[in-house]
């Protein structure tokens, strides 16, 4: 029997909008309303129902909702636009060149993965090098640490991939200074070099930049399955979906290259779920035998799949889907687990785990 996300109306409408939508009963458009909004994803459906002329099938009392959806991602987008230039100014003054991440990416390079988007914080990569001298520069125009605890410090500082988060004291916005991609303790190790040989720099923005489309699509995948929160997983396939939709429509040998791209960067197995759920999800046009050109170390043993799939597929199902929900806690808690696992060796993992949930105690 199909998960229920599989069966869930926003599923649904998000595999293809012109179809579902005339055929959606007002109390499924109620609980897709709610699906989309549990699952960040309200902009995006509001977005959609607009791009296919969808209105006229939504409930009369549905409708302010997405119209109310549409105006704040507006304004979602503005705000983001107008901290990107604040950060460029700060970094620019330096002479520190960096690359954009994830939405703030898709926003500046006008992916058609920033339509509908909702943006909770800013995202950018600074060479390891520059490091230092770039938070020195974020500080004096106004961003603070938001993590004082000596722990928190030496576990940024020693063993993840970016600085401390970052907030800034009077527009209260969130900014992660990325160095490199994956932790360096993680097994996965792209080189970063090698991302940066690939990025393209803004035109009218000297020193701005973003990755290329392939490394858009690889670090989407990556951040993904690397990642323990899963609550709006959903979205980040949403995003995933929406970049390889636009990648689809390259010419040539385009396919066969991501797959070089992937195994260059030590992320075929990341794409290899990336694909599968994106195509299993939201049935992304990507070749049917894509999968099978991968490379062994990509693919996973039928066990794992076996389990990613009924720990996955319930760890991205909105809570108000229905009432099949009681192992989505336990899913989400496992998937928790493996992506620590997966940033840190056991004898790391260990001592950090425990002490997060003494603290969580007190």
């Amino acid at each position: 029997m199909p998960e229920p996300i599989m069966k869930s109306c926003l599923v649904r409408f998000l595999r293809d909008p012109q179809h579902s939508a005339p055929r959606l009963s007002p109390g499924e458009w109620q609980m897709l309303v709610r699906q989309a909004r549990r699952s960040n994803l309200l902009s995006r459906m509001a977005h959609l129902v607009e791009t296919f002329d969808l209105l006229s099938f939504v409930p009369e009392h549905l409708q302010s909702h997405l119209l109310s959806a549409q105006l704040v991602s507006l304004s979602n987008l503005r705000s983001v636009k107008w901290e990107i230039l604040q950060i460029y100014t700060a970094l620019s003054e330096v002479g520190i060149p960096f690359a954009l991440l994830k939405g703030a990416a898709y926003v500046m390079s006008e992916r058609d993965a920033f339509q509908g988007r909702l943006f909770g914080d800013i995202d950018i990569l600074v060479r390891n090098e520059q490091l230092k001298e770039a938070e020195k520069a974020l500080i004096k125009h106004g961003w603070f640490c938001t993590k004082i605890d000596p722990y928190d410090q030496k576990y940024y500082r020693t063993w993840m991939h970016e600085l401390p988060p970052l907030k800034h004291l009077k527009r209260q916005t969130d900014l992660d200074v990325h160095h490199t991609i994956l932790p360096p303790t993680a097994d996965a190790k792209p080189d970063i070099n090698k991302i940066w040989e690939q990025v393209i720099e803004l035109k009218d923005y000297p020193g701005m930049y973003v990755l290329s489309l392939q490394d858009m699509i690889l670090h989407s995948a990556a951040h993904l399955f690397h990642e323990g929160d899963f609550e709006q997983g959903l979205r980040d396939v949403v995003d995933l979906d929406a970049l390889l939709r636009e990648y689809s429509l390259e010419s040539g040998d385009a396919w066969a290259d991501l797959l070089t791209r992937a195994k260059t960067l030590h992320l075929s197995r990341s794409l290899y779920y990336g694909l599968r759920y994106a195509r299993m999800l939201l049935k992304t046009p990507v070749p049917g035998e894509l999968t099978g050109n991968m490379s062994a170390e990509a693919e996973p043993l039928y066990c794992s799949r076996y389990l990613m799939d009924k720990m996955l597929l319930k760890a991205m199902m909105p809570n108000c889907i229905g009432q099949r929900t009681r192992l989505l806690g336990l899913a989400r808690f496992i998937l928790f687990i493996r992506s620590h696992y997966l940033r840190m060796p056991m004898q790391l993992l260990i001592p950090h785990l425990l002490r997060k949930a003494i603290k969580q105690e007190n």
